[in-house]
């Protein structure tokens, strides 16, 4: 965690515990708190690469879901126009994979399972 950001893990440990100065604690001990921090925590979205915390991200899911079911009333979705932007891709600064993938041959397959499980 210290490699990955040293001024987070400090700010965490400041905020969560009150502890000012991690160094001077035994490596096991402070080892211990690092694991113990929530995971809202600066170290721990860094770690899980959120930009905003699960909760933030909850919320903007379910406005998207609502937006798209207006949406899909409307006669713009008919013809496929307007479609309303998503807070998602805005906060997390990047579109959503797609759930739904296909593959050419079996060997396509193979590879991609193989990328996945590395």
């Amino acid at each position: 965690m210290i490699a990955l950001d040293e001024d987070a893990l400090i700010c965490d440990f400041a905020e969560t515990y009150k502890i000012y100065d991690y160094e001077s604690l035994p490596v096991e001990y402070a080892a211990i708190l690092a694991k113990g921090l929530k995971y809202d925590s600066r170290i721990m979205k860094k770690i899980s690469g959120l930009k905003v915390d699960i909760d933030t991200l909850l919320l903007a899911h379910i406005v998207d879901n609502t937006a798209i079911n207006v949406y899909f009333k409307t006669k713009d979705a008919e013809r496929n126009r307007n479609r309303p932007k998503s807070f998602v891709e805005m906060i997390s600064g990047k579109k959503e994979e797609e759930q739904i993938r296909g593959f050419d041959s079996g060997e396509d397959f193979l590879s991609a399972w193989e990328k996945i499980n590395e």
